[in-house]
């Protein structure tokens, strides 16, 4: 109930601003003052809703606040995530990356996230050189994004380069092998790679439990949802499930995605009406986070 009284008091804000246009850098000092305070998670505020209020002078104070609270905090995750949004919405693809690299993880997630960037930008060679990097860099750690070497590997074999593909494979298995050789690691998230790779489904189904990541989880109902609708189904409730807490619209995109799945399932199984009930319990759970609610109508949903 507090929750939807503040984003209430949100939206009347935003209102109001856009009919008394307040003195656009205050305004920028009291955004951040909220999105980097203890109650953003309640109000669900972005700044960049108030673009148009803020205009050129505002959106620069805020980028320069922004700049000195991720000085101040480097690690911060809302100083992060702010100067994030901030540099994006700008549509510089260069300061981003550069924003990135100062803060580029072990498990090559960042370099990951930084090719993605530079493919949307149209700058493929840059955005496989960035993943390259970013794979000689795990070769030995611990935890590793899967998802770099599927990256890596999908644009060798893309350019026919099926001996490099084959190599940074068996590069991944060696490394996870050492890791068990060391001790404790369950096998499985291996040997569900190798199986989903090969297109075994239903030795993949037989290993999953207990030992599969929500990434593989997530790639085994995919690749599922017109053979075994209700198995697939069961894997994207449970995966939407822990998104109903962190915010942000990378969130929210993947949420929805995984509406979008799970509503294909329904009708592959002709249970519509239970998904269309599903649904509005979950918009009137979260109705107060206008950012979510904006995702879903424009997904459809």
């Amino acid at each position: 109930m507090v929750g939807q009284a503040v984003a209430a008091v949100s939206e009347a804000h935003l209102e109001a601003c856009s009919v008394a246009r307040p003195d656009p850098e205050r305004l920028a000092e009291w955004l951040v003052g909220q999105v980097l305070g203890d109650w953003n998670d309640a109000a669900d505020l972005d700044p960049l809703d108030y673009a148009d209020v803020l205009g050129p002078a505002g959106l620069a104070r805020l980028r320069q606040l922004a700049a000195e609270a991720r000085r101040r905090r480097p690690n911060g995750w809302a100083e992060r995530y702010l100067m994030e949004r901030l540099v994006k919405a700008e549509g510089d693809v260069d300061a981003l990356v550069a924003l990135y690299a100062k803060d580029l993880v072990p498990s090559g997630a960042t370099h990951l996230r930084i090719a993605e960037e530079l493919d949307a930008a149209g700058r493929e060679d840059e955005a496989l050189s960035w993943a390259e990097r970013g794979l000689r860099a795990t070769i030995c750690e611990a935890h590793v994004d899967g998802r770099l070497a599927d990256y890596v590997c999908a644009r060798y074999m893309q350019a026919g380069r099926m001996a490099e593909t084959v190599a940074v494979r068996r590069d991944r298995f060696r490394t996870e092998d050492a890791r068990r050789e060391r001790g404790g690691w369950c096998r499985g998230p291996v040997l569900m790679d190798v199986l989903l790779d090969d297109g075994d489904l239903d030795g993949a189904w037989r290993e999953a439990a207990g030992c599969a990541d929500d990434r593989q989880w997530q790639r085994l109902a995919d690749l599922s949802r017109e053979t075994r609708p209700a198995d697939a189904l069961a894997v994207y409730w449970r995966l939407i499930e822990p998104l109903k807490e962190p915010t942000g619209d990378r969130v929210y995109e993947r949420m929805a995605q995984l509406l979008l799945n799970a509503r294909d399932c329904h009708q592959a199984l002709d249970t519509e009406a239970e998904f269309t009930a599903h649904l509005a319990d979950l918009r009137a759970e979260l109705k107060r986070r206008r950012k979510l609610m904006t995702i879903l109508d424009r997904h459809g949903l």
